[in-house]
Formats: C-alpha cells, sequence, structure tokens
C-alpha cells in the first residue's frame, strides 16, 4: 500500500478487503498477484485494527463520562 492508500476510511478498507478476498478465492489469479493482493490486504487489515482500536477508545471515554454523571447525580 502506497502512503496515499493510508489515509482510507474504515469502510473502504472493509470493501476493499472483501474484494480481494473475492478475487483470491475465485482461483484466477496468478500467484505472484495473489502474493501481492495479500500484502495489499494485511496494510488493509492494519487501517481496520488501528480504527477499531481508535473507536473503542471513544466508546470508553464516553462510558467513564456517563459513569461520572451518574455518580454525581446519586
Amino acid at each position: 500500500m502506497s502512503s496515499k492508500d493510508t489515509k482510507v476510511s474504515y469502510e473502504e478498507a472493509v470493501k476493499e478487503l472483501g474484494d480481494i478476498v473475492m478475487k483470491i478465492e475465485s482461483g484466477t489469479l496468478p500467484m505472484e498477484q495473489a502474493l501481492q493482493m495479500l500484502e495489499k490486504a494485511k496494510a488493509l487489515m492494519t487501517v481496520c485494527y488501528k480504527e477499531l482500536d481508535r473507536a473503542k477508545g471513544k466508546l470508553t471515554e464516553i462510558k467513564e463520562t456517563i459513569n461520572g454523571i451518574e455518580e454525581v447525580n446519586s
């Protein structure tokens, strides 16, 4: 993946991963092209994991805020 690809959104990365899986599962790709696609899939998965970690952090912050508000109001 080039540096311009690293700005792909989570949704775009998931869609592209699905496309890659379908192409590889078709069995029509030459071995070298399939390996290149697997490398791209690896980079896309990294994008997805990072975005999921970021979302998890935000959800944790929201939960802690809600818990704090509930304690104050108790």
